[in-house]
């Protein structure tokens, strides 16, 4: 009896910006600003255009208001994601440290009670 089989992968596809500013906190929102802004228009574009095909009609006024969408959307995500990744960035310069409360360091950390107070990952110094 005739089998058939199917392989494949799906992988995401990675986009990686480099921008130096001169300024590590300027490069980490940059950064973010660009990726999250490029996603968001994608996705406003990607909208418009169903709905133009599921509505039959194109025209220029659609177009205009599409392409106005798509860079209000894009801006808009954009400085959300920026502000974050920007704020993200100077807590943890600000904390010294960029490790959280769900890292595995944490928890390898309180596993072993943290025997050595000192250099306790945790924060749980006594």
């Amino acid at each position: 009896m005739p089998s058939t089989r199917f392989l494949g992968s799906l992988s995401t596809p990675r986009v990686d910006i480099t921008i130096d500013t001169g300024n590590l906190f300027f490069n980490q929102a940059l950064e973010g600003y660009l990726k999250i802004g490029s996603v968001a228009a994608t996705r406003s574009i990607a909208e418009d255009s169903f709905k133009a095909i599921n509505g039959g009609k194109l025209s220029k006024h659609c177009l205009e208001r599409s392409l106005k969408k798509m860079c209000k959307e894009g801006a808009y995500w954009g400085s959300v994601a920026g502000v974050y990744v920007g704020m993200e960035y100077g807590v943890g310069r600000i904390r010294g440290t960029w490790d959280w409360v769900c890292s595995p360091r944490y928890k390898e950390c309180h596993d072993r009670r943290c025997p050595n107070r000192s250099s306790c990952l945790c924060g749980d110094q006594q």
